[in-house]
């Protein structure tokens, strides 16, 4: 029988590109405007209290192994231009963690095309790297010209942050970097990009720790027309 122990963990503390990484997340949700919207500011509040309590308090990490799918060699592109907008630290600093980042597609089944044009990586949240119960944090990334259809994940708040790349969300405008869009408990989401370039999106869930848990998001069914 083996004397070995298992290693602990590492904690966040010891990993500082990790820590500058959530520190840009922070000043995002802590000096944005809310544009004077209550909702947004208290969907800010909520992100940021819950961020800066896990910095302090140095949360462990729960290390994954590194994957990558179709869309990712986009990354490249998307933080390059990331660099150059509004947001260039948190571009820098997330670029510094991508040979790291598990890039996922959260369904069992994705249509073919669909898993070419998308998917997601969490920094933080219960299922790490950096392990919090509260609240998840991570970034989506869009192939040129993607549609990614209606869904919606029950009792979550949602909130986008444009780091690269035009984006529309439920054909109601058209967003630049820099933006942050809030999706409410119950709405449903639609995303479209633009014609050229990848996009590249932070997003925050705040909710129930036991939805957290579990977020996967709910497809909806194409809307029939009215007198269909």
């Amino acid at each position: 029988m083996s004397d070995a122990t298992e290693a602990p963990a590492r904690r966040l503390a010891e990993a500082p590109d990790w820590l500058y990484l959530l520190r840009e997340l922070e000043a995002i949700y802590r000096d944005g405007s809310s544009g004077g919207s209550p909702a947004v500011r208290m969907h800010r509040g909520r992100v940021r209290d819950a961020l800066g309590a896990a910095i302090s308090a140095g949360p462990p990490l729960a290390e994954r192994s590194a994957e990558s799918r179709p869309v990712t060699t986009h990354l490249a592109r998307a933080l390059d231009l990331g660099e150059q907008g509004p947001l260039p630290g948190l571009a820098r600093a997330l670029r510094q963690v991508a040979p790291l980042v598990t890039w996922e597609h959260g369904y069992d089944r994705v249509p073919k095309a669909l898993s070419r044009k998308y998917a997601y990586c969490e920094v933080l949240g219960p299922r790490g790297p950096v392990v919090v119960d509260r609240l998840i944090l991570g970034f989506v990334l869009f192939a040129p010209q993607t549609i990614y259809p209606r869904h919606g994940h029950d009792e979550l708040e949602e909130s986008y942050v444009s780091v690269a790349g035009s984006w529309s969300e439920n054909d109601s405008a058209v967003y630049a970097p820099g933006s942050l869009i809030l999706n409410r408990i119950g709405d449903e989401t639609r995303i479209s990009t633009g014609r050229l370039d990848p996009c590249l999106l932070a997003y925050a869930r705040t909710g129930p720790v036991a939805r957290l848990a579990d977020p996967e998001a709910k497809p909806y069914p194409p809307r029939r027309p009215p007198d269909a």
